[in-house]
């Protein structure tokens, strides 16, 4: 069994299919915690969202970090009580607190996910896993290149690997759809 209580990173990217079919649908127009954000350019739990938002929070929740995800969560609700639409991707967690608390009591629908969703990061090992999911790779023994948005430094990604990283997620929508 993994151990939650280790420091993981939040640095995990919904892949782009998945947000492909959900900004289809919805129309996006703020991500209030975007991938590697630096937030002392500005906090997305402290600013005003904007109309259609799509949430993919840090999934840690541990006192250490602040609870991220309960926090997201709970501004989610606030935000829709605006009259926003907040539509969020979270890990099943149907027996937690803050499942039954807060969104329960406030959500407009809730979406199972069928299957995985193979999220995008690099787990403590130094691996980059499902990167193949940004860009299709042509030969197995070719390089991924990676920019990462906050140097504007290039990576060669030569350790890396496939269908780890996944989760068993749902939709979690706050607002008039």
């Amino acid at each position: 069994m993994k151990n939650r209580n280790l420091d993981h990173s939040d640095n995990w990217m919904t892949p782009p299919e998945e947000y492909r079919k959900l900004d289809e649908e919805f129309h996006f127009n703020f991500d209030p915690c975007p991938l590697n954000h630096d937030v002392t350019l500005w906090d997305g739990l402290k600013i005003e969202w904007k109309e259609r938002n799509f949430i993919n929070p840090p999934y840690s929740d541990l006192k250490a970090t602040g609870r991220l995800k309960s926090s997201f969560v709970k501004k989610a609700i606030e935000e829709s009580k605006k009259g926003k639409l907040c539509v969020m991707l979270l890990p099943v967690s149907t027996g937690t607190k803050l499942f039954h608390d807060y969104i329960l009591p406030n959500v407009t629908k809730i979406r199972w996910v069928k299957g995985r969703i193979p999220f995008i990061g690099q787990n403590d090992k130094g691996q980059f896993i499902n990167h193949h999911l940004i860009r299709e790779i042509q030969n197995p023994d070719q390089k991924i290149s990676y920019k990462d948005p906050k140097t504007g430094k290039l990576h060669i990604l030569d350790k890396y690997a496939k269908n780890t990283g996944q989760h068993d997620s749902m939709i979690v929508i706050f607002g008039e759809i």
